[in-house]
Parts: C-alpha cells; sequence; structure tokens
C-alpha cells in the first residue's frame, strides 16, 4: 500500500496540479490581502472626516459609527427581509462586541487567516480540491492508463485505496500551506499579531434572532484551528464527492463540469429555493460551516452544526461506498 500511495503522490505532483493549487492560492491571497487593507485605509479616511482623528484612535467610537451605519442600511425599503435579517444579526454582534470590550475591528494577520478560510471554503476552497480529485480515475480512464495499473496482481480496492489516501494527503498540503501563505502575506500587510486576541464564538440564530446564551471567548489562535479544522472536513466531503464523479465517469472535462455546476448551483439553492424541504439534505448547502461558528445568518431556517456535519458526512461515505462499489465491479480490461 505504501509504495501505491508513493506512486500516486508522484504522479499527482510531475502533473503539477499540486504547483498550480499553491500558486493560486499565492495570488488570490496577495489579492485579497490588499484588498483589505486598501478598505481599510479608505475607510479610516472617511471616518477621519466624519468624526476627526481622535475619534478613529477609539475602536469603540468606531464600532459605535460602524453600527450607526448598519441601523441606517436596515431602514431601507429596497432590501429584502433574508438581508434585513442577516444585517440585523450583524447588529446585534456588534452590539455584543462593544458591550462586552471585544474589538471586532482590529485588523491582524491572525484575524485575516481566519477570515480567508471563512470566506473560502464555500466555493475557492472546493474549486482548488476539485482541480486536485477530477482525473484521479477520469484522466487514467480517457488515456487507457488505468487497464496497465490494473493488469497487475493488485486488488482494484487497494488501487482506489491508494488514490483515495494521495487525495486526502494533499488536501492536507493545500490547507496548511494556505494557513501560511496567508500568515505571511497577510503578516507584512497587518504585522504578524493578534494571536491571543479573544473572539466570541457560540452565536446561534433562532427565528431570526442572535442568541447569545451560549457564546465563548476564545483566543484568535483556538478560533482558526476551529476554522481550519472545519474547512478540511468540507474539502474531504467534495474531494470525495469529486473522486466518486471521477470514478463514474470516463473524461477529466465530464467530471470538472458536473462537480463545478453542483458547487454553483448550491448557492442558488440557499437563496431562491430554501422553503424545499429537500434542499436542505443536499451537500451543497452545508458548505458554510464556519458560519455557525461566528454565527452569520442561516439563509435556509433550522439548521444546526450537528445537522450540516451529519448531511456532510452522509454524502461522502455515500459516495465513498458508490466509488469502490463501481470500480471493482464495472469492467474495464475490454
Amino acid at each position: 500500500m505504501y509504495k501505491l500511495v508513493q506512486n500516486e503522490v508522484l504522479k499527482m505532483i510531475s502533473k503539477k496540479r499540486l504547483l498550480m493549487v499553491l500558486g493560486i492560492l499565492v495570488v488570490m491571497i496577495s489579492l485579497f490581502a490588499y484588498g483589505q487593507n486598501r478598505i481599510i485605509v479608505r475607510t479610516k479616511e472617511q471616518l477621519v472626516k466624519r468624526i476627526g482623528t481622535a475619534g478613529i484612535a477609539d475602536w469603540k467610537k468606531l464600532a459605535e459609527q460602524q453600527l450607526i451605519d448598519l441601523k441606517t442600511r436596515l431602514d431601507s425599503r429596497y432590501m429584502d427581509e433574508n438581508r434585513k435579517s442577516s444585517l440585523q444579526v450583524r447588529i446585534e454582534q456588534l452590539q455584543y462586541n462593544i458591550e462586552n470590550d471585544l474589538n471586532p475591528l482590529d485588523s491582524s494577520s491572525a484575524k485575516f487567516t481566519t477570515r480567508f478560510m471563512e470566506q473560502a471554503i464555500f466555493l475557492f476552497l472546493p474549486l482548488l480540491v476539485l482541480i486536485l480529485s477530477a482525473d484521479l480515475v477520469s484522466g487514467e480512464s480517457s488515456s487507457g492508463a488505468i487497464k496497465l495499473l490494473l493488469a497487475r496482481s493488485v486488488p482494484r480496492g487497494k488501487i482506489l485505496l491508494s488514490k483515495y489516501l494521495c487525495l486526502i494527503m494533499m488536501e492536507i498540503v493545500v490547507l496548511f500551506f494556505a494557513l501560511l501563505i496567508s500568515i505571511v502575506i497577510s503578516g507584512i500587510f497587518f504585522g504578524f499579531g493578534g494571536w491571543l486576541a479573544p473572539v466570541a464564538t457560540g452565536f446561534k440564530v433562532v427565528a431570526g434572532q442572535l442568541d447569545t446564551s451560549e457564546v465563548l471567548n476564545v483566543p484568535q489562535w483556538r478560533y482558526a484551528l476551529m476554522v481550519y479544522a472545519l474547512a478540511f472536513y468540507v474539502a474531504l466531503t467534495v474531494g470525495t464527492i469529486s473522486f466518486m464523479i471521477s470514478v463514474l465517469v470516463k473524461t477529466t472535462a465530464a467530471s470538472i463540469g458536473i462537480m463545478m455546476s453542483t458547487l454553483v448551483a448550491g448557492s442558488f439553492l440557499s437563496y431562491f429555493l430554501s422553503d424545499w424541504q429537500l434542499t436542505r439534505y443536499m451537500f451543497m448547502v452545508h458548505l458554510r460551516l464556519t458560519d455557525y461558528l461566528s454565527g452569520h445568518f442561516q439563509a435556509i431556517e433550522g439548521m444546526t452544526m450537528g445537522f450540516s456535519v451529519a448531511v456532510l458526512g452522509v454524502w461522502a461515505l455515500g459516495a465513498l461506498i458508490v466509488s469502490f462499489v463501481y470500480f471493482t465491479r464495472r469492467d474495464i480490461l475490454v
């Protein structure tokens, strides 16, 4: 098994897919950090004109000004109910941070590193995983290389398992480098501190209202570990489903097309079919696991962290079973 996994890792490296993913991470994290820095600078310039230089030195005054701006937006008659509920939750969270002396506006490498993954977990991270997993089996099926591999006296199950273990290893590598690259690049813009700053987590949204009864204050480094652990779970689920598609179809293009359309459809299902009961059992609408940590508004009413984790787990297990059953039984050597 060790040699099989080693062979799959070497093939992955030779295809330069991993280098491509790491290159994309460097570019996107750099752009995101630069954009965040520009937003902070522009916001401070605007606030200096409105409340003066002395005002922006006090984060509570800044937070209170942001609170006023959010409440003004809430009164807009052009905003739909979902956006109003989401905005109301943000207002209540900001009010909680002010009352409990937690600075939500602080900029640091620690906060950026966490925020980047919170934003990437829904679409960007799955797309990176898709680059790694889409042709693990389908690519070799279309080229005919899979026949040479199966001609050896090695059980099909072991061959497929080695490919799946290789995928898991690559996902871990991608997340590790995402963390490392985020720390290095954001440290240049915001400094390398902030890892011991307290973060409020455990917010719940019940019937559109924020529940703070189970809120805990944890250090930023611990919060970051929780976010990246959830990101790995999402990457594992998406990778397993993409792996199944790669087994079921014979071309890489078809594998990528199916998964990309499925991931993009998730955002539409969350907002346009949120009342449809079947929607809550589709894996695409459960990828934002970090929203449960931060207490963001859920477009689909009644979902919890446990339910989302369970749904993703069932999808991953089902995809793995289908992959092994189909691969071990289908006729490939004809």
